[in-house]
């Protein structure tokens, strides 16, 4: 039975944008094409009927619009330039960083598991123990209070 929620979101349709979310802004990052054209080819597939809309095109708008800033944040819990990260491992990073920064709505262990989740769907064979890795930190950074109390 699907979980009942008061407050009207429903989570599977919010997991189901954020994939959304990952390969628009993949094919975003990768084609260099205007996020107007990218939502657009994305609203007409049939398995966005069942996504959250509002959601996918928040984050998909979000991350372009703030992706210096969230790439500017990150760097601090990265190896490595942010370009040479893999494409999917750099999508979903994005867009954790985005939720963690900008969607103080969604508990920071959400964006997580959804993040790792999404990486091991789409990424590399260990691409999401890295994505975890940059995560826990970031969060521990971006949500001292929360990321803090969950540890206890």
């Amino acid at each position: 039975m699907k979980p009942i929620r008061t407050d009207g979101i429903d989570p599977a349709a919010r997991s189901r944008a954020r994939r959304r979310a990952l390969q628009a802004l993949y094919a975003w990052q990768m084609a260099g094409t205007s996020i107007p054209q990218v939502l657009q080819q994305f609203q007409h597939e049939q398995d966005m009927e069942v996504a959250d809309l509002e959601y996918f095109e928040a984050l998909v708008k979000g991350v372009a619009e703030h992706r210096a800033l969230l790439d500017e944040r990150l760097a601090a819990f990265l190896d490595r330039p942010i370009e040479q990260v893999d494409p999917i491992e750099r999508a979903v990073l994005r867009i954790a960083a985005f939720e963690l920064l900008h969607r103080l709505d969604v508990p920071y262990r959400v964006v997580l598991n959804e993040a790792i989740e999404t990486a091991k769907r789409f990424g590399a064979e260990h691409g999401h123990t890295y994505v975890n890795g940059v995560l826990d930190r970031a969060a521990a950074a971006f949500r001292p209070a929360e990321a803090g109390a969950g540890r206890r």
